[in-house]
């Protein structure tokens, strides 16, 4: 993956040149406290912040790498300024928060369009290479109508119950495939063999799989001893794309297409393999719709793609937007979350027995209705809050105001870009009981108190993620298939490093020993 420490010389430059005339020092707010009035509220200037020029803040997170680890840039910030402070990076400000009872005023006042800050590289590949936005990219009655659209092929409970079925067959066949491997290459007595591993480059193939099922109905093959050189190039093209995107954020776009720069160069691309592997799969999709006896499913589940071409009522191009933005949104930020999940089941056995307790009771009561086992076993749903509570795959959540609103007795206009810090925010011993503990029964508890605005992993209300159900589905369904299989052991139970992309991750994949158990 590209270093956010690596500077493109002419980017470079271009980027120092904006900062002629500008102040040459950071602001002095950041070296003293503000002057602050007495009674009322504070003005939105008073909002302490980390330095008023954006253009010499970016040259500052480009010289110390600090992109990648900008989640641990908000925590400090947060602890050095308070639970409210402002950032100015290149050409945007935002306000940023982290208290739930702050961030339950920013919600309420998001409006009937909530909008967020458009990742302006990936809406000026769309605009550079005329291709439609899907609901990612769009704001307004436009996102509002096709929202409402997708919403009913891929979040409502009747959505659900047609894809739980293909998501469950795909984490059984995974199972099957390690128990297999891990018998025949492990060590150890029959029956508890045990083999130790790196199993990212598993899970990724796992969450490209399971992907392909739901959206296009059809399974492509990952795992076999031979997956396809087009499945690792999407799984690249995919991680390139993300890496590539936020020192990009930034910068205005007409400086991205007039500078040319390698790094602008390398995330188109990237957003062109993926857009072509995904239109090489509608194509698929739509021939095999119109070789269907009448043109039709004849009620069988033809995956996300059939559903919507059946229905008749996006185009095409938009279809190839919105399929497209849920594939590469739905390979890394799935299979990261997991690595995360079964380290941290590995390195708590207490905890892990507990969870595999319930799933193994669910499990028979079930009677192989995936559905049924997952009800069964809220623990599961418990271990991914708790995982995405510690190592959020996005680390921000944002929202522009419909009108002025108080945070921390300061005074935000509409239009404010405010975002939600979800890293210090799940960490904070002001929000969470002992925080460093990894305790899925904490969110069945927090149910019964009412404690609102604490898991915003997949963001909230009309906005959260489109693929919300389709993830959370396929996590819980291949943690319960796995630890039915396995037993899940680590050497170092050391805290694992992180860096950020546009996706938290782990510096270097934890390495698990997995052994066998019967079943």
């Amino acid at each position: 993956m590209l270093s956010s420490g690596v500077r493109p010389p002419v980017f470079f430059t271009a980027v120092r040149s904006l900062c002629v005339g500008a102040c040459g020092r950071e602001d002095a707010a950041t070296e003293r406290p503000l002057q602050r009035r007495t009674g009322g509220v504070r003005d939105f200037q008073e909002i302490p912040h980390t330095g008023s020029s954006g253009w010499i803040n970016l040259l500052r997170f480009w010289k110390d790498g600090r992109f990648s680890l900008l989640h641990k840039h908000m925590e400090s910030t947060f602890r050095r300024l308070g639970p409210i402070y402002r950032e100015y990076l290149g050409s945007q400000s935002s306000v940023n928060i982290m208290l739930p009872m702050d961030i339950g005023e920013v919600f309420r006042s998001e409006g009937l369009h909530p909008r967020r800050m458009t990742l302006q590289p990936w809406a000026t590949h769309r605009e550079t290479r005329r291709h439609s936005k899907g609901v990612f990219l769009k704001n307004g009655t436009e996102w509002r109508a096709d929202r409402l659209l997708l919403n009913r092929e891929v979040m409502v409970t009747s959505a659900v119950r047609r894809f739980l079925p293909l998501l469950d067959d795909v984490a059984q066949d995974f199972c099957r495939s390690l128990r297999y491997r891990v018998e025949t290459e492990g060590v150890g007595e029959t029956g508890q063999r045990s083999m130790t591993l790196d199993p990212s480059p598993d899970l990724f193939r796992f969450a490209l799989e399971a992907s392909c099922h739901v959206l296009y109905g059809e399974r492509i093959g990952l795992f076999s001893s031979s997956p396809s050189e087009e499945a690792e190039r999407f799984i690249w093209a995919v991680e390139r794309m993300l890496a590539t995107t936020p020192p990009l954020l930034y910068l205005p776009p007409r400086l991205l297409l007039a500078l040319r720069a390698p790094l602008w160069t390398q995330h188109a691309t990237a957003w062109d393999h993926i857009f072509s592997h995904a239109e090489a799969r509608i194509q698929r999709g739509y021939q095999r719709l119109q070789t269907a006896v009448g043109g039709a499913s004849d009620g069988r589940f033809l995956g996300v793609l059939g559903q919507l071409m059946e229905a008749g009522q996006l185009s095409s191009e938009l279809i190839k937007a919105n399929i497209t933005e849920l594939m590469a949104g739905g390979v890394d930020t799935t299979a990261v979350p997991l690595q995360f999940a079964l380290f941290e089941m590995a390195r708590n056995p207490e905890v892990q027995e507990r969870v595999r307790a319930q799933v193994l009771s669910s499990w028979q009561q079930a009677s192989g209705s995936p559905q049924k086992a997952l009800q069964g076993a809220p623990l599961l749903k418990g271990t991914i809050k708790e995982t995405l509570r510690l190592y959020p795959v996005g680390i921000t959540v944002q929202r522009y105001p419909v009108r002025d609103i108080v945070l921390q007795n300061y005074h935000v206009p509409a239009g404010t870009l405010v975002q939600v810090c979800l890293y210090p925010l799940g960490r904070s011993p002001e929000v969470f009981e002992r925080p460093e503990r990894f305790e899925p029964s904490r969110w069945s508890l927090d149910a019964a108190s009412g404690g609102g605005f604490r898991s915003l992993a997949f963001g909230f209300g009309s906005r959260q993620c489109v693929g919300r159900r389709i993830a959370e589905n396929e996590m819980q369904l291949l943690l319960m298939h796995i630890l039915r299989n396995f037993r899940l052991t680590v050497s170092s139970t050391e805290e694992l490093n992180t860096k950020y992309t546009l996706i938290l991750q782990p510096e270097s994949p934890p390495r698990i020993t997995f052994t066998t158990r019967s079943l």
